[in-house]
């Protein structure tokens, strides 16, 4: 089976002293560059918005930070500007490896739709292509890290076990935004059949598999 690392936003506007920061975000990195060599494949996504998305609290006069409104008819959290292209917070994490990274999807590019999954945006309108990408390369299964737990893992994971990948979430290997919502979102996937390991128990085993055997004694 073709496997692939799926990192989710790992951009300083999601890490501590970033634009909307995920609490220990940060912690993950050394663990995202240490995983990379034991999938067949690793790619990456980035949030992409254009200045002005509606998505900011800044492009709805007198709506207050995380307010939630209805937009596009769909529910939309408004979040503090962030990721928007070209800014130094949308970069991926200079201490991200990408030497095996071969391909990055940008998502939330649409001025008026908001998108945390990889996949498509959140109205399931337009498609990223990542789920067409995957399946060219016999991907079947996939590994998802990265930021957040409960918003963009969650729903890349939710999206990804719709298309119909063997989804597992590397729980050690991501950061969310709140107890509460990592547990309802975690709750959630368990029951579509999504996988949760340990990404440092996954690499151990990997390490006794590569070590070789001590020498006998005669």
């Amino acid at each position: 089976m073709m496997t692939c690392l799926l990192l989710i936003d790992v951009q300083p506007d999601f890490l501590p002293g970033g634009a909307l920061a995920v609490p220990d975000g940060d912690a993950i990195l050394p663990l995202l560059n240490d995983l990379q060599t034991h999938f067949d494949l690793v790619v990456a996504t980035q949030d992409w918005h254009p200045a002005g998305h509606r998505s900011f609290a800044s492009a709805h006069p007198g709506q207050a930070l995380f307010a939630e409104i209805e937009w596009q008819g769909l529910p939309q959290r408004l979040w503090p500007d962030h990721c928007v292209q070209g800014s130094p917070g949308a970069a991926l994490h200079p201490a991200l490896s990408l030497d095996r990274v071969e391909a990055i999807f940008r998502k939330g590019t649409d001025p008026e739709l908001d998108s945390y999954s990889a996949f498509s945006d959140n109205g399931h309108r337009r498609a990223t292509g990542l789920s067409a990408y995957l399946r060219a390369r016999g991907i079947t299964q996939l590994f998802v890290a990265g930021l957040a737990t409960d918003y963009c893992v969650y729903f890349s994971a939710k999206d990804a076990r719709r298309e119909g990948f063997e989804v597992t979430v590397l729980e050690d290997a991501t950061r969310g935004i709140a107890a509460e919502t990592i547990a309802a979102a975690k709750a959630d996937l368990l029951a579509q059949g999504v996988r949760f390991t340990q990404a440092r128990e996954m690499l151990a085993k990997s390490s006794r598999k590569e070590r070789p055997a001590s020498p006998s004694v005669a």
